[in-house]
């Protein structure tokens, strides 16, 4: 699998779109906003730069994609009338993999503007927009050209399936099952990536600049606890079910493994301290519930296994469909829908979400 090449959320505005079904995302972005807020008055306090760059790096698409922009700006603007200061001009880079939907971003831009204008009420520094397709697992952006990076629930993504996972049989991501050498070949692939991301990142941004990531993750050092593991091990009891009924091969399962990684804070500290070009200022860790409708909303809407199946689809359908084939997709859902209803009927499962402020080494 050319993970560049495959992975994307699902694009458009359907009933199976990222850009229907990122709650979680959006209240991760909520729970975020102190710390972002907190780190971009910092940032321009201490630089005052006559224009501002932004990169949202795995920026998706949806009405998430411009939710972080719109707050940074605003941050921005209220700080400038308070130091009586010229607003700057604000370049702001939205980075993905090739396969994402920008279009749909773009065609949202003129909306958000003028709700940008509406809310500040007053004249501000221009907004310029550039999509930046690319794998951030490498240099995308020129030298030292960045003042703050923004990354949400994209950097647990690894940039390929760990080399030596071929033996994870039943398996399709970490597990209390898989082998040894599997837990390990995860591991090393996410500090390759990470190292290799948090190299290229201090590049590109300039002195005094900084950077927030939230990653999902765990709280336990153990990388087979449940709370990082289990979400996918449902999935897999339903590619398992259908392999037993003769719909999906078992060598189609046996090579199929998520390319992603839910680090503990451990892992996270240790991987900016060995790459040593960042210092790290605070590291978070927050909690949201699989069916983040139930943050949102006073009473749960629909199906709890119907809306966290309906996320997972999103972001995992293009994998799924690369390696089994479209034609057994909906299957697949309907079946892993039924695991998860049964699982969130005994109590409610939570994501993990380790969010970390990084300020460059002068």
């Amino acid at each position: 699998m050319e993970v560049a090449k495959v992975l994307h959320m699902n694009g458009g505005v359907g009933e199976t779109s990222y850009a229907n079904n990122s709650l979680v995302q959006r209240k991760v972005i909520y729970l975020t906003k102190p710390l972002r807020d907190e780190a971009i008055t910092s940032m321009y306090n201490n630089t005052l730069s006559k224009s501002l760059t932004i990169a949202d790096l795995g920026c998706s698409s949806g009405s998430n994609t411009l939710l972080v922009i719109l707050d940074i700006i605003k941050v921005v603007e209220k700080l400038c009338r308070k130091l009586n200061h010229k607003s700057p001009e604000y370049m702001i880079y939205l980075n993905d993999l090739p396969g994402n939907d920008f279009n749909t971003i773009f065609k949202s831009l003129d909306i958000f503007k003028e709700k940008l204008l509406d809310e500040m009420g007053t004249e501000m520094g221009p907004c310029f927009f550039s999509g930046v397709p690319g794998s951030f697992h490498g240099r995308i952006f020129p030298l030292q050209s960045l003042h703050f990076v923004h990354s949400s629930y994209s950097l647990h993504w690894l940039s390929k399936v760990p080399e030596g996972a071929d033996n994870n049989k039943g398996n399709i991501y970490i597990s209390s099952t898989s082998p040894l050498n599997v837990v390990k070949a995860y591991y090393k692939q996410f500090q390759i990536d990470f190292s290799l991301f948090l190299k290229c990142r201090a590049e590109e941004i300039v002195e005094g600049g900084c950077m927030i990531i939230t990653f999902v993750g765990r709280k336990s050092d153990n990388p087979t606890s449940k709370e990082c593991c289990y979400i996918w091990e449902l999935l897999a009891m339903a590619l398992n079910d259908m392999v037993l009924e003769g719909i999906i091969k078992e060598e189609k399962l046996n090579t199929f493994n998520i390319p992603i990684y839910y680090p503990s804070p451990s892992e996270v500290k240790l991987e900016v301290i060995t790459e040593g070009s960042f210092v790290m200022n605070q590291l978070e860790i927050s909690e949201v519930n699989w069916n983040a409708r139930d943050d949102f909303e006073s009473e749960s809407f629909g199906d709890d296994g119907y809306n966290v199946a309906q996320c997972m689809r999103a972001l995992a359908e293009p994998l799924l469909v690369s390696h089994f084939g479209e034609g057994v997709v909906k299957e697949i859902f309907n079946r892993y829908k039924k695991y998860l209803t049964d699982r969130n009927s005994k109590g409610r499962t939570k994501f993990i979400n380790i969010t970390i402020l990084l300020a460059k080494r002068s």
